[in-house]
């Protein structure tokens, strides 16, 4: 059981602005260790700034050239995440905070985007902020509505690298939508991370959510889209902030897909965050109304972002909805095994979806290793992900 005296510790120590004591402090009572009592400042998990800027990507995966093609291999190293973000930030190194910063050559445009299809730069500006972001325009679009689908990147990612990685332009291309990647500034969090964690940024008109939303109806006000299909998906601290916007605004959004995130609601603050990520949250906000059709992909071996999280959204989701419940099992060949649960309705149709992937750990799965946090062995969660999106549309009014 935790100790809830230790929590309200971290907690006051957040508050009072000494956030790599608190940091430590949680660490050191989730690994089972007595609590010192002066927290070492050698342990902690966020960028030395007087705000929380959570760091949710705690590892990154390493690249091993091969003869034959990269390999993925798990982040190894045992050294204090604060040291090495100090050692980053002495020699000069991007992705501070990370184990196994990974060395990538520049990522050229036929990793990005497919011949004939438009990736263009843009800004959403509101009074609650601004916020850059890349749309994805396919090769097929003339002046027809579209779906269109908001992918929201993880920690220390750039629109570019999440599309490289996760291919969605490609997938996007051959299904005909529109994508787009909208850019959290390492000047809203250190960490490039969207953040989940904080409770001006869970509520609808205010913070993360309004400038998510606002981008998404810009492109809705200036590109011929399918306003009944509209989706929103991410990974890791996207993902959570995806499981927001589902939430916060299921008028605008008729499915969410959630790859290796959080529950909306199950932090409100640093040390609920660093519990939820290390066990799943204990609570979750219990949300009214209709929550969209969600799939969800999580690797049963996440260490960052634990795999009782996945169980959690479906939970939220669920709601009191009356379901009826279809397990597969599969593999890929040379690559991972997977659980595939779904969750339909009375009427047969499949409401949620639950992909728990064997073996795999804090990376997009099925992704390419051009981008960032990717496992290449499958199950392809990008293709998966979109196929669950154009089944589901917003109910006529």
């Amino acid at each position: 059981m935790l100790n809830q005296h230790i929590i309200r510790e971290a907690t006051r120590l957040t508050r009072a602005g000494q956030l790599v004591e608190a940091t430590a402090l949680l660490q050191r009572m989730l690994r089972g260790e007595s609590a010192p009592d002066t927290p070492s400042r050698t342990d902690g998990r966020i960028g030395l700034t007087g705000r929380e800027s959570l760091i949710i990507d705690a590892k990154a995966n390493d690249i091993e050239e091969t003869d034959s093609h990269p390999q993925l291999k798990p982040a190894t190293s045992a050294q204090p995440r604060m040291s090495r973000a100090l050692l980053d930030r002495k020699e000069g190194r991007s992705g501070i905070g990370l184990r196994g910063v990974m060395k990538r050559a520049p990522l050229s445009t036929p990793d990005i985007v497919p011949e004939g299809a438009r990736f263009m730069e843009r800004t959403y500006s509101s009074p609650a902020g601004s916020r850059a972001y890349r749309l994805f325009i396919p090769s097929r679009y003339r002046e027809q509505p579209l779906p269109l689908v908001v992918m929201l990147h993880g920690c220390t990612q750039s629109p570019d690298d999440f599309a490289a990685g996760t291919r969605m332009n490609f997938i996007a291309e051959e299904q005909n939508c529109f994508v787009v990647y909208p850019a959290q500034p390492s000047q809203a969090n250190q960490a490039k991370c969207w953040n989940w964690f904080r409770t001006a940024d869970q509520q609808r008109g205010r913070g993360e959510p309004s400038l998510i939303a606002g981008i998404t109806r810009q492109i809705m006000d200036d590109y011929l889209v399918d306003r009944k299909r509209v989706y929103v998906g991410g990974l890791s601290a996207g993902a959570a902030a995806a499981a927001i916007m589902g939430a916060t605004y299921n008028d605008l959004y008729a499915a969410i897909g959630i790859h290796s995130g959080l529950a909306c609601g199950v932090a409100t603050d640093l040390p609920s965050a660093l519990v939820a990520m290390r066990q799943g949250g204990s609570d979750h906000r219990v949300i009214s109304g209709d929550r969209p059709p969600t799939i969800v992909f999580h690797g049963d071996r996440d260490t960052t972002v634990h795999p009782n999280n996945g169980d959690q959204i479906l939970e939220q989701s669920l709601g009191t909805m009356s379901t009826q419940k279809k397990v597969h099992r599969g593999q890929v060949p040379g690559g991972h095994a997977y659980t595939r649960t779904i969750l339909s309705d009375a009427s047969g149709r499949g409401m949620l979806e639950h992909w728990n992937i064997h073996g795999a750990g804090h990376a997009w799965s099925g992704g390419s290793p051009a981008g960032s946090y990717t496992d290449p062995r499958g199950p392809d969660a990008t293709r998966e992900m979109l196929r669950f999106f154009l089944e589901h549309s917003l109910p006529e009014e």
